[in-house]
């Protein structure tokens, strides 16, 4: 069982920045793939960004250039740094660990709200 806490949501203006962190509780943290999806009110869960563990990104067109995803395998926590934030980027922000070999072994955080005001 893998846990992850995200954390850094909160709410800031439009144009603004926030960088979100999540921190996972697994010593082979390196092996999965991180990514972070974001779900809105009303809407679904949709795809922001991934990381495999050997650092091939994956980005939604709608924030490629604004956001960034990085990992930190020695502090087992991937991060995602958002730029240029708009207010269609409200959601809470979700963290999933992809086990690398084994498909559908997934964990999932508890989430992270982020608010961009007009």
């Amino acid at each position: 069982q893998v846990q992850l806490v995200e954390s850094g949501g909160g709410l800031v203006q439009a144009g603004g920045s926030l960088r979100l962190s999540c921190a996972a509780s697994t010593s082979i943290f390196s092996i999965y793939t991180m990514g972070w999806y974001r779900q809105a009110p009303g809407k679904q869960r949709d795809l922001v960004a991934t990381i495999t563990s050997g650092g091939s990104t994956n980005y939604a067109d709608s924030v490629k250039g604004r956001f960034t995803i990085s990992r930190d395998n020695a502090k087992n926590t991937v991060y995602l740094q958002m730029n240029s934030l708009k207010p269609d980027d409200t959601a809470v922000y979700y963290c999933k660990a992809a086990h690398s070999a084994y498909v559908g072994v997934n964990y999932w955080g508890k989430g992270t709200l982020v608010t961009v005001s007009s």
